[in-house]
């Protein structure tokens, strides 16, 4: 089983494998527009633009399992995204990231998130994957690490196609 097995739909309805990212790092992320962490779509976005050129992709699905903070269909998802953070990167349509309908991908990101950064379970909005470009999981992200936090461990990447060390990434409050 490899992260190029799963298929998703776009936030526009469309059917993609996600193997159309097979060679690229990936930032998967769940997303909710009304969240105190919504504003991570910007630090989200910033990522996105500064390595987009390296072959990196952020990847966002939204999710509104924590409580409700993701209420708004695809379409109003997608506007709000693009007219308040001007996100660019692809959005997908709105799943489950836990519990018995948790859709397939997810259930494989936590499985396959190595130690020490597995943590077994998604615990609130924007928890964030890196995926390295042959597929791996190499780290999990707690919802709380700002974006910005996670740029060593990018670079670091990009540049040698691993992560250089086990340190815990900073984190911000919710």
């Amino acid at each position: 089983m490899s992260i190029y097995d799963f298929t998703v739909r776009t936030i526009t309805g469309e059917e993609q494998s996600l193997s159309v990212y097979k060679g690229k790092t990936l930032l998967i992320v769940n997303t909710a527009s009304a969240c105190g962490l919504t504003p991570h779509y910007k630090g989200l976005q910033q990522i996105y633009e500064a390595h987009k050129d390296e072959n990196l992709v952020v990847l966002g699905f939204p999710c509104n399992q924590f409580k409700g903070q993701e209420p708004g269909t695809n379409e109003e998802i997608a506007s709000f995204c693009e007219l308040n953070y001007g996100v660019t990167f692809p959005m997908f349509a709105k799943i489950d990231v836990i519990g018995e309908n948790a859709h397939p991908l997810y259930k494989y990101l936590v499985d396959a998130a190595p130690a020490p950064y597995h943590t077994g379970t998604i615990e609130w909005n924007f928890v964030k994957f890196l995926v390295d470009d042959k597929g791996n999981v190499v780290k999990q992200y707690p919802a709380s690490t700002d974006p910005a936090a996670i740029e060593p461990d990018l670079r670091s990447l990009l540049d040698t196609g691993s992560i250089s060390d086990g340190a815990a990434p900073n984190t911000v409050n919710d």
